[in-house]
C-alpha cells in the first residue's frame, strides 16, 4: 500500500487551501492557517487536522487504520 505523503488542508473559517507534508509518524495536532492565522485543532474523534481537514488522512491511520496516540 503506498502511503499519501502531501494532503491539501482547507481551512473551515476561510476557506484557504493549502498543500502540506504529513509528518509520516507522528499526529499533527495543530496547524495554523497562512490566510486568516486561524488555529486549526482536530474535530472531535479526529487525531489531527489532516484526518479533519485534509484530503487524505494522516500516514498512521492510512497504514495502521488507528490513531498515532
Amino acid at each position: 500500500m503506498e502511503v499519501i505523503l502531501v494532503s491539501e488542508i482547507t481551512c473551515p473559517v476561510c476557506g484557504f487551501k493549502k498543500q502540506e507534508e504529513m509528518p509520516e509518524n507522528a499526529c499533527q495536532y495543530f496547524y495554523q492557517c497562512d490566510n486568516c492565522r486561524a488555529l486549526l485543532k482536530p474535530k472531535e474523534g479526529d487525531c489531527c487536522v489532516f484526518c479533519s481537514y485534509g484530503t487524505y488522512k494522516c500516514p498512521p491511520i492510512q497504514v495502521k487504520g488507528s490513531c498515532c496516540n
